[in-house]
């Protein structure tokens, strides 16, 4: 376990930073031990989930401090994070077969297709589950928190807050280049925008009046464009599935998930201004919350 803060008086802001580095932590460690032991799909995508959050937020100290000891972590959980990717569409793709497949019976070829690759990246993820080293990760994390605990700022909400204006910039630019007809680029939006969901959690106690339920909106809008890439991604592997197997007739079923796609597609655009709610503009603008009172 991390060590407990031993400061007198720290700052709010500087406290936060560190019992969030604590939380993420140890919900990070204790996830990957009980995937390590259970490894079922559902402590699988905790681990994911937790390594989302502690990368988000060691993203946030290196703006704040960068140090090569930040960026060595950085790298590290990013590449835990990415060994996932396949895994978790591929698990996503069966779990809607499981739900449909008794109105599509055609999938059942696709649904053992996708069983084989699910085994096999199985395997791989056993092997990797294994190589974390949380002694050492957490000697790395420590260090990182002592440093960061004797480091003296004159205004630590600062550089917060400016990370955060950063992170939600880039969404913002994501967000105007959106074009529908081209769901790629929504889901360049939501790669940015999960990471602005992330930083909010960590910062939104440092903001006077902020609205609880921001969070959950901030999850509801991830989903709709989560559902959106999980639709394009059962098509292209649907596609790649039936140059193996040409001989499969799943025309009806590829037309179905068309119109889902364009379904979900036309859902987010008549909620993407949402956005608009979760964070400022610019630095100079007032918060959403504030210019409404």
């Amino acid at each position: 376990m991390i060590a407990p803060l031993t400061e007198e008086a720290p700052s709010a802001p500087k406290q936060l930073l560190l019992e969030s580095l604590d939380q993420r932590w140890n919900i990070y460690r204790a996830e990957l031990q009980r995937c390590r032991i259970e490894f079922s799909n559902e402590a699988i995508h905790d681990v994911r989930v937790a390594l989302r959050r502690l990368l988000s937020l060691i993203r946030l100290l290196n703006s704040i401090e960068p140090h090569p000891r930040l960026k060595k972590l950085r790298r590290a959980f990013k590449g835990q994070l990415d060994e996932f990717d396949e895994l978790r569409d591929t698990q996503v793709m069966l779990a809607e077969i499981e739900r449909v497949k008794q109105e599509l019976l055609q999938l059942e070829g696709f649904q053992e297709y996708l069983q084989r690759i699910e085994g096999k990246l199985l395997g791989g993820i056993r092997i990797e589950l294994d190589k974390p080293d949380l002694i050492d990760i957490e000697h790395r994390l420590l260090l990182v928190r002592e440093a960061l605990a004797a480091e003296e700022k004159a205004d630590w909400a600062a550089p917060i807050f400016q990370s955060v204006d950063e992170a939600f910039s880039v969404t913002k630019q994501r967000f105007d280049q959106i074009d529908p007809a081209h769901p790629a680029t929504i889901h360049r939006v939501r790669t940015a925008f999960k990471n602005l969901r992330y930083l909010v959690e960590i910062v939104h106690p440092l903001l006077e009046g902020f609205p609880e339920n921001n969070l959950k909106l901030m999850n509801k809008y991830q989903t709709m464009m989560g559902e959106i890439q999980d639709n394009e991604v059962f098509i292209k592997t649907l596609d790649e599935f039936l140059q193996c197997a040409p001989s499969f007739d799943l025309e009806l079923v590829r037309g179905h998930y068309d119109v889902r796609r364009s379904d979900s597609v036309s859902a987010f655009i008549k909620k993407k201004n949402m956005l608009k709610k979760f964070w400022r503009p610019s630095p100079e603008r007032p918060f959403p919350w504030e210019a409404v009172k």
